[in-house]
């Protein structure tokens, strides 16, 4: 589960992003385990979009999940790894005011001992990528 930080004023987003770290295996193999996220408060969502939002049934506990499409009573969402769990096929429809901020961007920290050139090369080459909608793997999880 993420945690998500953001600057409030009065329970509002004084700016329109904000930051998240992953936690957990669920939306392997599009995010791992310590990846860091850039998220937009208030962003348009659309199936296929990658989102945070807390757990409908412990609101303190907030999730990184894939829409897969819009349904009776909010958005139906569903983790990129079918093991994991810990989606809407556990909880069911997530509600639209539960769904916090769409994932824009996400980036691998530095692992310690990365220190040789190449290893420095390897990780700037891949550590940072925009979280796009995948439409195709949105339909590909709805048929699960």
């Amino acid at each position: 589960m993420p945690e998500l930080s953001q600057e409030t004023e009065g329970g509002r987003a004084v700016l329109p992003f904000g930051t998240a770290e992953v936690t957990g295996p669920s939306m392997v193999p599009t995010l791992h385990h310590g990846d860091r996220l850039v998220v937009q408060y208030g962003a348009r969502v659309r199936p296929g979009d990658v989102v945070v939002l807390r757990h409908p049934f412990q609101q303190d506990l907030l999730v990184v999940k894939r829409v897969a499409e819009r349904r009776e009573g909010g958005w139906w969402v569903l983790g990129d790894n079918a093991f994991a769990g810990g989606d809407s096929t556990d909880y069911g429809t997530v509600p639209e005011d539960l769904v916090l901020a769409k994932v824009r961007f996400r980036y691998r920290p530095l692992r310690r001992g990365q220190r040789s050139p190449l290893a420095l090369a390897r990780w700037a080459w891949s550590a940072a990528r925009p979280v796009l909608s995948d439409r195709s793997a949105s339909r590909r999880l709805r048929a699960r």
